[in-house]
């Protein structure tokens, strides 16, 4: 038979052997089926782009029935979760500014005498757009509240005072973004994920590229700590992440017109502990693969659900409990939220602090990682 005609044992014996190879490289099969499974829990359960029981805060200075009435049409609307009661606007202010709340109902004083006259009085709904996403359908959902929340209450003499359009008027204000641009979200946003691609990858290749070359054993038959490896290794990556931080920066004030009303510089120096964070990943994926392919296959499990659960592409708290759970354990997370704080709030180091402490526990167990597995012999 001639070599050239098509060989049905031979073809049989091809594809015995690929999936023996697949066996062996348990990883690379690992990520076949895993990344697939991740993508549908992730898009089945996680992905919410209708986000409710949003964080809500209410000051009320009007303690009357109507202010009650109003709390409880949020509540009831299932899109606001009333978690917070402020003592004054200044406390607001802050807990927008941290994004502890996505809401803030203001009463004035006066709210229910206004509301007795006729005088439709104004009623303040402030909202953190930083996320136009996540805003978009509670703020639709208050508009279509406000005509029957209160007619429950207006009856009798008050009757009058139903009418077609609200006894009241709802002032909104979508504070650091009221045009709802989507640039002003989406691009400082571009900064921790390019760094979390690009600093996983490139350093995910570093020990597994010297292994693969034979170049590990020069490294091995030096008195070097394993960390003075990881470190050595990581550092000069380190200028690469601040050369992506500058482009970012650059296009987002000069193309895209991103409002930066916090501190630059605040910004560049807290970013060092994230570059940090997603190099110590890497390093650490480096020590776990055998080869180049399975450390590009570790740094692209890690990313996606970085992506997905980071609140970067879809709305965070949209997401369910458990989701959220596994987002905070991520630097990423934490790092947009810092980001869009100083570009887009004015946030300080006071109001970024809460996101710090996060990622640097999450670079201290990665680098205890790196370290306990790096192999100081070939074996």
């Amino acid at each position: 038979m001639s070599r050239r005609a098509f060989s049905f044992h031979r073809f049989l014996a091809v594809t015995l052997k690929e999936f023996i190879q697949m066996r062996r490289d348990r990883v690379t099969f690992g990520m076949m089926v895993g990344i697939p499974m991740i993508q549908l829990i992730l898009f089945g359960y996680a992905i919410n782009t209708n986000p409710k029981h949003l964080p809500t805060a209410v000051y009320a200075s009007d303690n009357s029935s109507f202010s009650r009435t109003i709390v409880w049409g949020l509540r009831n609307s299932s899109y606001f979760d009333v978690c917070r009661e402020a003592h004054g606007p200044a406390e607001i202010q802050n807990w927008l500014a941290e994004g502890i709340v996505q809401f803030a109902i203001t009463v004035p004083v006066d709210f229910s005498r206004k509301l007795l006259r006729g005088e439709k009085p104004d009623l303040l709904l402030e909202a953190d757009a930083t996320d136009p996403t996540a805003v978009g359908f509670a703020v639709g959902a208050v508009n279509q509240l406000v005509n029957t929340v209160v007619n429950r209450d207006l009856k009798g003499p008050l009757a009058r005072l139903q009418a077609t359009t609200p006894p009241f008027n709802l002032v909104i204000h979508q504070q650091y973004n009221p045009e709802n641009i989507s640039q002003y979200n989406i691009v400082p946003g571009l900064i921790g994920v390019m760094l979390t691609m690009t600093m996983i990858i490139i350093t995910g290749l570093a020990i597994t590229r010297e292994r693969e070359r034979g170049t590990m054993e020069n490294l091995l038959s030096t008195p070097v700590h394993p960390g003075e490896v990881i470190i050595g290794k990581i550092v000069p990556y380190i200028m690469v992440g601040y050369v992506q931080v500058a482009l970012v920066l650059l296009a987002a004030k000069f193309l895209f017109a991103v409002p930066m009303l916090g501190s630059v510089p605040l910004l560049v120096v807290l970013t060092f502990l994230f570059i940090v964070a997603n190099l110590a990943v890497g390093i650490t994926f480096s020590t776990i693969a055998k080869n180049q392919l399975q450390a590009v296959q570790m740094a692209f499990f890690f990313f996606l659900p970085s992506l997905l659960l980071s609140g970067y592409m879809f709305p965070f708290r949209g997401m369910p409990g458990w989701a959220q759970d596994i987002g905070e354990c991520l630097p990423l997370t934490h790092f947009l939220r810092i980001v869009r704080g100083i570009l887009l709030k004015g946030n300080g180091l006071a109001e970024t602090a809460p996101d710090l402490w996060p990622i640097a526990l999450f670079v201290l167990v990665m680098l205890t990682i790196g370290i306990k597995r790096y192999r100081q012999t070939l074996d």
